[in-house]
This record gives structure tokens, sequence and C-alpha cells, in this order.
């Protein structure tokens, strides 16, 4: 087990958006190296780095053409590996983003299966055996080389679907995940684990983690894959670890996974909190939690009590928490996205607030995501400290408003929201019962109501963590009985077993 996850805090990077060291317009490893400090210093001590392989960067990396070799654009191997070494020398770790599920059309495995002749890669994708038959609920491209059939994809055009086999055959060309092609798929993906892992690097974030066997609707030919992986990983790399992003936990981590990856979209009800017309987290105080937490339970109660499921504050795939809310409300919602259980994943510059830029031209497959992608907001210098290159050479516009938050601004204020995270983060680091693998147990979360409240234990101590976002004062009963307030934002007050909570206000409470 990798134990380091115990208390991790991660901080998502998205590589291309954080630093430019050598004035091209977009961000690089150096330029990561170059703010570890700062990221150390708000108290995160481990790193998820979105996709930085070769790639045409149709999806802004995550259509990967070489999974062993850095872009360019970010450096090189040895810059990644000089990373790894000073995140280790500060007691740090990485995930690499791990994109199994596809390719780019770019990739030389794809381009070696587009050819007539069978070779070793003709089974590496989801090729039907005729140009005029797709693959039963998938895109495709077709016509596009002297192979007869139809390639699978999974997301855009241009990303092929790799061959892990079909669960359940219903066609002639579809593989089991037993057979050679499916089998070489998969060797080939723990060759690349391997590779960064002896390099230094701690362990994966893996996309789309269900995807890779289809025709697979309870997921148990997947979990048989991960299983594999797992037992790869216990032989070779036992400290390494693998996030999903899967969305059923008791899934996820009867596959291997360390931690389950909490989803903006299925049935996990997380909208409700953060992206809904009427959040929980508004000061509105119309929002409901309870689907949330009914779901949550759920999976909770599924994954044996483990409580390893890791809530984003935002990330590259959806707008960021500052769309829906002000400064005080951020401020809130940290206070819960910090005292949950499971490793937090706090995006790149939500720590500071910086908004979604609406109306963007699309970059890099984007779309409607390009606004959550915009450099990160260092200081008051040309184009924010991120860059030197003239501004129109920017990978994506920095926020224009000259009253956009910055770190340089944010840490000389007392009262920002950098601030309130960087206690909070303090405060989860301090009692281990608000860590990952601390139990909850959900003492006030009713239907339409506030406030949202829970207890984090271990087997030494009990934290009540009360969160009310809404512009009401609300109250709720309890056994127990109040031994010390560890944080507290607004007021709140415990008496005879009632507690009274302010309008806006947190507050975590040690009990007896």
């Amino acid at each position: 087990m990798a134990k380091w996850l115990d208390n991790a805090i991660f901080y998502q990077i998205y590589p291309q958006s954080f630093c430019d060291t050598n004035a091209d317009g977009i961000g690089d490893i150096r330029g990561i190296i170059s703010k570890l400090d700062y990221i150390k210093e708000t108290g995160f001590n481990a790193i998820w780095l979105n996709p930085c392989f070769e790639s045409p960067f149709g999806d802004a990396g995550y259509d990967v053409s070489d999974y062993c070799k850095v872009a360019p654009r970010y450096g090189t191997n040895e810059d990644l590996k000089e990373l790894f070494k000073e995140l280790h020398k500060r007691d740090m770790h990485i995930l690499l983003d791990l994109v199994p599920g596809h390719t780019s059309v770019e990739h030389k495995w794809f381009k070696e299966s587009l050819k007539a002749e069978k070779n070793e890669f003709t089974d590496r994708y989801v090729w039907t055996d005729n140009v005029w038959e797709g693959p039963e609920g998938m895109n495709n491209i077709r016509g596009i080389s002297e192979r007869d059939g139809c390639c699978g994809v999974n997301f855009f055009s241009h990303q092929p679907a790799l061959n892990y086999g079909y669960y359940k055959i219903t066609r002639p060309w579809q593989m089991s995940p037993e057979d050679p092609g499916p089998t070489a798929t998969l060797n080939a993906m723990i060759d690349v684990m391997r590779f960064w892992l002896s390099m230094g690097c701690d362990g994966f974030r893996v996309d789309m983690a269900a995807s890779l066997v289809k025709n697979d609707e309870e997921s148990k030919g997947t979990i048989a894959l991960w299983k594999k992986v797992r037992k790869f990983l216990d032989e070779e790399f036992p400290e390494a670890a693998i996030v999903s992003e899967w969305g059923e936990p008791d899934k996820s981590l009867e596959g291997g996974f360390h931690m389950d990856f909490l989803l903006h979209f299925g049935p996990s009800h997380y909208n409700d909190l953060f992206r809904c017309p009427e959040p929980f987290f508004s000061k509105r105080g119309k929002g409901n939690a309870a689907e949330f937490v009914k779901r949550y339970v759920e999976n909770y109660d599924k994954t044996g009590g483990k409580g390893l499921i890791c809530i984003p504050s935002s990330n590259h795939d959806m707008g960021r928490l500052s769309s829906c809310f002000d400064i005080d409300e951020l401020k809130i919602c940290f206070a819960f996205l910090l005292s949950m259980p499971g490793a937090p994943f706090i995006y790149y510059g939500d720590e500071i607030g910086m908004k979604y830029l609406v109306n963007l031209k699309s970059v890099e497959g984007g779309y409607g995501r390009t606004g959550s992608r915009s450099p990160m907001q260092w200081d008051d210098t040309a184009n924010a400290g991120f860059s030197s290159a003239s501004p129109e050479n920017l990978y994506i516009q920095i926020d224009p408003d000259k009253n956009r938050p910055t770190v340089k601004n944010s840490i000389k204020n007392g009262d920002s929201l950098l601030n309130e995270v960087k206690k909070l983060i303090k405060i989860r680091q301090s009692l281990p019962a608000l860590q990952s693998c601390g139990k909850i147990d959900f003492v006030f979360a009713k239907e339409n109501a506030y406030p949202l409240a829970y207890v984090r234990s271990d087997e030494n101590e009990k934290i009540l963590v009360v969160i009310n976002p809404s512009e009401n004062e609300c109250e709720f009963e309890i056994d127990a009985v109040e031994d010390k307030v560890v944080y507290q934002n607004g007021n709140i007050s415990f008496k005879n077993g009632k507690i009274v909570s302010l309008p806006q206000s947190a507050a975590f409470i040690k009990i007896k």
C-alpha cells in the first residue's frame, strides 16, 4: 500500500498553463520546478500532472503519440526526471496522467495497425473486419488506409481506441481480453508504467479507467484487467499509487486502485454541491446535499468503509469553482473539500480564486473547457508572471481583468482565499482523523436543509465538522460534548447538545 497517500493533498497542474520559462507562451517542466516551493509552502505534498507526453495536441495531450517521451514543448525526459528528484527532496510525490484507453492517430502503433499486412500491431486497436461495419456503441474512423475495417474511437475522431478485448463477444472480429492482441496491449501499457516508475514517478492518475474492456456492463472484465496491473505493481513497485477516473469506488478499489476520483458527470450528485442552478454551497441557501450524501454513503459502505473517494475542487474538464461562488462562499467550499475522506485534489489557481474565462476560442480541443485552462496568475508583471512571451503568443489568453487574483497579492492579504486554504491544510495535516483514511459518519444531512454536518474519526479522536454556506442561521441536535474548537470561520455555538450555526460558517470541533 502506498502509505504516503494517507495524508496526501494533491495539487493538479496543467503543464501548458502553469509557468513558462522559455518565452514560447506555453508552460513547461522547468517552470513547474521553479514553483515547487510555492506549492510546498501552501501545504500541498503531492502533484497530479496532466499529460506531458509527446502529442499532436488535438486534445491537449490526451492524444498521446509516444508514451515514453516528454513533449518537446515541455522539455525533455531528463527535465521530468529532475522534477521527480526535486519533489522527493521536498518529501512530495507525483502522479503522472496515464491515458490507457486510446492514442493519437500519430502514434506509431496506430500507423502500423493501418497496414493490410498482419503485424504485431494489427490487433492493438479495436478494429472491425469490414469497412462497412462500425463497432457497436462507438464512433469510428474508416476509409483511411488499405486495411479493410473500421477502427473505434473513444472520444474525438483522432483518438483510436486501444484493444483490451470484449467481455461479451457478439461479433467474429471481437477478441477476448485473454487473446494475444489485447494481452499485448495490456503488457505494452504496463511497460509504459514501468518506464516512468523506474525513473522516479510515484504512480498514475488513470484516465477513463472504467472504459478499457468493451461490452462489459458490470465491469467484471475491466476489474480483472486492473487486478493484473495491481499484481505487477505489488511485485515491482509496491509504493506506487494508482488513482482512477472511474466514479464507482466499489469497482475501482476491487480492481486494485488505491483511490477513486469523483466525477462531475454520472450518478454521484457532485454537481448538487457546486455546479447546478442552486448549488448547496451558494449563500442563497436553496441547495440540497441530501442526494450527494446518500450516494456517497452507498459507495462508502460498498468499499467497506475505506472512504477513499477523492473530491476535486475543479479540473481541466469543468468550470472553476469561482464561476458559481464569491470568496466567502469559496472559503466554505474549501472547509468541506479539506475535511472529507480521500485525498483532496485542488486544481491550480482554485486556491486563489481564478475565474473561468467565458467565450474563449477553443484551444487544442478544449471547446467549452478552454476557459478553465487559462494561465496561472502569479503576480502583477506582464502576463501575470506566467510568461515573458508577447500576449498574442500565449497558449491561452490571460484573464484580462485588472483586478484578477494573483499569488503575490493573495499572500499579502491576510484575509485571502489562499491564506484560508493554507490554514485549512495545516489543520488537516495536524489531525489524522481528518486525513484520507479517517472514518466519516454524517450526523445531519437532511433534504433541502442546512447545515451539513459529519464526524471524522480515528482510534484517538472525533472531530465534528459543521458546514453552513447559507445566509441563514440553522441548528441541529447532537449527542456529543464539545472538547475543543480547532477551526472556525464564522460563528458556531455548541450548547446543551445543540449546534447553532450562524450564516456562512464552518467549524471543526473536537468532541467526546
